[in-house]
């Protein structure tokens, strides 16, 4: 028989934390499911990556989160939630995948993984958009060299490396490649460097493009890509330039597929909203709620952990309510 709960929470990094960190406060029997390492997004971010927000807004359950320099790296936000899994010793299953959720019974899910299969009177959905990589959808995509995630600089050093897009992981990743001595061009469908840029590195990105130690093509997009180079579509037509890499850090999103799959709503345009309440954070399943940065589609900038931390109360809340 699989074993029952009266909260399973789907995803493992801080959102999902701050969960299961309510429901142990309320008493409820929950148990946290991750299909990675624990907070397994800021795992995967740039090694050097630094947060846009300071220490305290990135704190969840009143522990505090010490950091020396004024805005903490992906190192220190590790070991801060591995802290708090330390303190609060959470019922987590690492590197356990969800493959399923079906409504059995009026008040009852059954939550199928690639390891075991679980009951549960609640399920709250915490499994952000780091998942999968929006892809630009041009020839040559599927080559080795293309990345859609960036890690560090080191292996791109002395290389020809194409960067495409103008938000934070692509310019963070054009300075820290050029920085190892790697020529560095970026492709950017609009005019500018994104205004969401961190305050502090924009005019870094836009001193070097204009200086010529970064080369920039604006209002341009890659139409093709081959072993040795690659093809940019210009305002002043078609450019040829020789490659290396492809860092395509055009952005993420949700597994939208799997929220459908469990019977959640979403919007019928372009941003594909979730449909939920937004005081219970319920969705049109009842007793299956959304937490986090999943709770905006396509719009994955308008969630972060500052903002919806406030998401587990109010899941939790409500269902001690009920």
């Amino acid at each position: 028989m699989a074993h029952q709960y009266d909260l399973i929470i789907v995803g493992g990094g801080p959102i999902g934390l701050a969960c299961a960190i309510e429901a142990q406060k309320k008493n409820l029997k929950y148990l946290i499911i991750e299909k990675g390492a624990i907070v397994n997004s800021i795992f995967n971010y740039p090694l050097y990556m630094t947060f846009f927000s300071t220490a305290e807004r990135l704190e969840i359950g009143d522990i505090p989160f010490n950091c020396l320099a004024p805005k903490p790296g992906r190192q220190e936000a590790l070991e801060y939630y591995r802290n708090i899994h330390r303190y609060f010793n959470f019922n987590i299953h690492l590197f356990e995948k969800v493959t399923g959720i079906n409504k059995i019974q009026k008040s009852l899910f059954e939550v199928f993984t690639d390891k075991s299969q679980y009951q549960s009177k609640n399920i709250v959905i915490a499994t952000g958009f780091y998942d999968i990589p929006i892809q630009m959808n041009v020839k040559g995509e599927e080559l080795p060299k293309v990345r859609h995630y960036y890690k560090e600089a080191h292996e791109y050093a002395f290389r020809n490396v194409l960067v495409v897009g103008a938000n934070n992981s692509s310019v963070d990743a054009a300075l820290e490649c050029w920085r190892k001595g790697a020529n560095v061009t970026m492709v950017i469908r609009k005019n500018e460097i994104n205004s969401r840029v961190k305050y502090w590195v924009k005019p870094d990105i836009e001193n070097r493009i204009a200086e010529g130690s970064i080369k920039a093509y604006f209002e341009s997009n890659i139409t093709e890509i081959r072993n040795n180079e690659v093809e940019i579509e210009t305002p002043n037509g078609k450019v040829t330039i020789e490659n290396d890499f492809v860092l395509a850090l055009t952005g993420y999103k949700p597994d939208l597929n799997f929220l459908e799959n469990i019977g959640i709503e979403l919007s019928n345009d372009e941003l594909k909203i979730p449909i939920y309440n937004t005081e219970t954070m319920e969705t049109n399943v009842k007793g299956l709620f959304l937490a986090g940065v999943v709770c905006g589609g396509m719009q994955t900038h308008k969630w972060f952990i500052e903002n919806s931390r406030i998401h587990a109360n109010m899941i939790v809340d409500y269902i001690v309510s009920q």
